[in-house]
C-alpha cells in the first residue's frame, strides 16, 4: 500500500499491533521506520527498506520489541504475568498477537489476533489450544529508549 496502511477492513496479525499502539498516541511505524534507518544490522529479515511494508512484518515488530520493550514469561500458566495489552509473538517471527482483558474460566487470557480469514472473532480463547510456542512476551510502556527513539524522529 502506497501509505503502508491497509484499506479498512483489510488487515494481517501485525495491522493489530500497530493499530492499538497507534490508538496509544504512538506513532508505531514512524518508530519502526527510524530504528531500521539508525540500526538496520539488527533487522536481519530485511534486505531492502520499504517502509510501505516493514512495520507490518512479524519479524521487524519482533526485532523492535526485543530492543525496546520489556519482556515477560512466555509460559501462560503463569497467568499473573499476562496483561491486558501485552503483545506475543508465536514460533519467533510467525505470528503476533495481543492480550486481551477477557479470560477464561481458568484464568487464561484471550487473544485479540488475526490469524486468518476463517476466523469469525478476533478476541478468542485460544491461547491453551494453539500449537504454536510463544516465543515472546512484551509490554509495550514507555521508557527512555522509546523517549530518546521519538525525539529522533
Amino acid at each position: 500500500y502506497d501509505t503502508g496502511y491497509p484499506p479498512e477492513g483489510e488487515g494481517v496479525c501485525t495491522d493489530v499491533i500497530w493499530y492499538a499502539i497507534d490508538n496509544a498516541g504512538y506513532n508505531f511505524k514512524a518508530m519502526i521506520d527510524k530504528d531500521i534507518e539508525l540500526n538496520k544490522e539488527e533487522y536481519k529479515l530485511i534486505d531492502i527498506i520499504d517502509p510501505n511494508i516493514d512495520f507490518r512484518r512479524v519479524s521487524t515488530q519482533y526485532t523492535f520489541l526485543k530492543r525496546y520493550v520489556e519482556s515477560y514469561s512466555t509460559d501462560y500458566e503463569d497467568i499473573m504475568e499476562f496483561n491486558p495489552g501485552d503483545i506475543l509473538t508465536f514460533d519467533d517471527a510467525d505470528h503476533i498477537a495481543m492480550v486481551s482483558d477477557k479470560r477464561n474460566a481458568k484464568g487464561i487470557p484471550y487473544l485479540i489476533q488475526n490469524r486468518d480469514e476463517t476466523q469469525e472473532e478476533k478476541e478468542e480463547d485460544r491461547l491453551e489450544i494453539t500449537d504454536m510456542e510463544i516465543t515472546g512476551h512484551f509490554r509495550f510502556t514507555y521508557n527512555n529508549d522509546i523517549k530518546k527513539l521519538i525525539k529522533s524522529i
